[in-house]
């Protein structure tokens, strides 16, 4: 699978361990960094991740800050993405069955290396179920088309 992966400072250590455990598991990465611990604003990040998927350069994203909600919130802005803050498997494989999301944001700060690759190795794996929830997901793309 072609994955982009991005994180502000907070997420730097997180990004490159889940980095290393993707391409092992055979995934195509492309690490949009940060690479550096200073200070750096998450939108600059989310943008590229988002907008690889948006544009179906990636399959799927990935993105980690303190939180995952200003991830969430940037990568929510570009069209076609549906991001949220996933903490717990159950949930990571629900939004993959029923709202078939596309960039998985991960709280660097609340989440052991383990868990997190544990996680994404959920997220990955499931599958959308299509049926009623791609009626769903159809309003949502129309809200999206017509905002304004």
């Amino acid at each position: 699978m072609r994955i982009s992966i991005g994180s502000d400072h907070r997420g730097v250590k997180l990004r490159a361990e889940l980095v290393d455990a993707l391409k092992a598991a055979g995934n195509e990465v492309a690490d949009e960094g940060t690479f550096q611990t200073e200070s750096m604003d998450y939108p600059d990040v989310a943008e590229v991740v988002a907008g690889k998927v948006s544009k179906g350069e990636a399959e799927r994203g990935i993105l980690i800050c303190a939180t995952g909600v200003g991830m969430s919130i940037a990568a929510n802005k570009v069209a076609g993405v549906r991001a949220a803050v996933i903490q717990d498997e159950a949930v990571a494989k629900l939004s993959r069955q029923h709202n078939n999301l596309n960039v998985l944001c991960l709280p660097g700060d609340a989440l052991s290396t383990d868990a997190a690759t544990s996680l994404v190795k959920t997220w990955l794996s499931t599958e959308f179920e299509g049926g009623r929830h791609a009626r769903r997901l159809e309003k949502i793309s129309h809200l999206e088309q017509h905002q304004g």
